[in-house]
This record gives structure tokens, sequence and C-alpha cells, in this order.
């Protein structure tokens, strides 16, 4: 397909910084997207759950493609999230990217409602639908209560030939195989999770949406290429180091522990908007725990 290349490689689903101030941090925002690509990432996804885009008001969410469209000014694509409370807002700001400048969409549930698979497909075929960028349907069932059953993923790919991708985190491997059964390679496949990428690309994935690659930008590149090139095998040294870190991509606070592995390796700070808080007591120190440990033998770059 023509709109592969953009969904192929490493793409961070880059955090959100804050200033002391509990503002966007514009100026760090272009800096690390800079950085993630200079390390190897082949795209940026802002505006996701990493991101923090519940919290975001829809002029920040704005403010901050400008500034990564600026940032990174054609050398990769910025793919932003699209989630909202309503539809409407949801279809606004998917319009509002293609202006900006976005190459394609990330197309979530929206937030708080979900329900049964008849609303969500109005809502995520009304995005689709709204927009000619391509489109990766994100299906990640554990956090948004919503399935997308592989025969449903068919139907959308029918009825949109805009959408191009599929970002998995059901957490069951076998979503890939259904929908390659179905599809063959019509649609692209991304790993979701970041403690299932070896085995996602193993099931026939060609990218992966990160979310520890915010703080070892390296690593994650050098094994998602390994995995890619040579397999389980070939990828399964530095994957048993850094398993540990990624496992915190999975877990309800995983914003605030990837932020925290970002100020720990300095890449950024954890402040997060409220109503999450930074980590405090015994759950900090077991975070900075499994940072410390990885850190103390982290391979050489």
């Amino acid at each position: 397909m023509s709109t592969a290349s953009i969904w192929r490689g490493v793409i961070p689903a880059i955090t959100t910084p804050f200033d002391s101030d509990g503002q966007v941090d514009h100026a760090f925002l272009a800096r690390h997207a800079r950085v993630l690509i200079d390390a190897g990432c082949r795209g940026i996804v802002p505006l996701g759950s990493l991101g923090e885009a519940a919290t975001l008001s829809f002029a920040e969410k704005l403010a901050i493609l400008e500034t990564l469209v600026q940032a990174l000014a054609g050398r990769a694509p910025v793919i932003p999230g699209i989630a909202a409370l309503s539809t409407d807002e949801a279809v606004r700001l998917a319009r509002e990217a293609k202006r900006i400048g976005a190459a394609g969409l990330m197309v979530l549930p929206p937030y708080v409602y979900s329900t049964d698979s008849r609303e969500m497909g109005a809502h995520v075929s009304a995005v689709m639908g709204a927009t000619s960028l391509p489109c990766m349907l994100y299906n990640n069932p554990v956090a948004y209560k919503t399935d997308f059953s592989a025969a449903q993923i068919a139907q959308f790919a029918a009825q949109f030939p805009n959408l191009a991708a599929v970002k998995e985190s059901s957490a069951d491997l076998r979503r890939f195989a259904a929908i390659q059964a179905l599809l063959g390679d019509r649609l692209e496949l991304l790993v979701g999770m970041d403690d299932a990428i070896v085995e996602g690309l193993a099931m026939g994935a060609v990218g992966w949406i990160a979310g520890l690659v915010n703080a070892y930008p390296q690593e994650s590149v050098r094994l998602f290429d390994l995995a890619a090139s040579g397999g389980p095998t070939a990828a399964a040294a530095l994957y048993s180091w850094f398993l540990p870190l990624l496992r915190l991509d999975t877990v309800p606070k995983f914003v605030q522990l990837i932020k925290l592995a970002q100020e720990v390796v300095g890449l950024g700070s954890e402040r997060v908007r409220a109503p999450r808080l930074v980590l405090e007591g015994t759950e900090r120190a077991a975070a900075l725990e499994v940072i410390a440990a990885a850190n103390a033998t982290r391979p050489a770059r």
C-alpha cells in the first residue's frame, strides 16, 4: 500500500511534557521529538493515552500538533491519536489534524462512554469517513472496554479505503493471525503493548507504537530491528534486559512510570497533569528499583 511506510518501525507514543506551571512545554516537546527521530524512530504519535490526551483541551491538542509538525519539518510523520468525549469533537479534531499537517490518524473509541459494537463502530466510522488521511484503528479493550473483532475490522477495511493499519493491544496475540486470515496484507499490523513486541513481530506485525522508547530510544530501535530481522532468538538477550522496563507500560500508572523513567535518564520530567499525581512511597521506590537495575546493566550504545 502507498501508505505502508508511515506504519513501519518504532513509532513513539510521545508523552506530553508539562512545565512547572502545569502548561504544555512546547520547547521540550519539539526537542524530545527530534531526539526520538534522531535515534531511528520512524514517526511520532501524540495525543494518545500515554500523552495524557484526556486531560488536554482541544486548543492544547491543536497546539501540540502544530509544534510537532513544525519541529519534524517533514523528517517523519506525525500521527495523532483521535479521541474525545463526543463523536463531533473527534471528527473536528481529525479535520484539524489534516489541516495542520498530520500524515495519518490513530482512531480510538471515545473517552468514558463505551458500550456495544454498533455505537463504537459508528463512532470510528464517523472519524474515518471525515478524512482522507490514512487511519490506524486502535484496538485496546483492556483500557477502552471496546473490542473490535477481526470480523468487524474486516468490515471497516471494506468500507473505508483509508483504513490502513491496526494497532492491536488486546493482549491476545492470536488476533494478528485472525486479522491476517480475513484480510491478508490489506492492513498493516502494529504492536501496541511494549512487553509483546517480539512476539507481535513474530506474528506478522510491522510496527510498534512504543512507550518506554520515550526514555530508551536507542534500545527500542535496536530491539525492533533485531526481532524484525532475526526473530526472537536474535532479540533474546536485549529483550531479557528490557522486559522489566517494558512491563511498566502495561499497568494502570504507566504514564507516571514512563515519565519517571524519562526523568531518571535525563530525557524528560515526571510531571503529570491531575488527576494523575507523581508516584510516591513504596510505589515510587519499587519503580526506581526497576529503573536503577536496568540502568546498571544497560547495554552499550
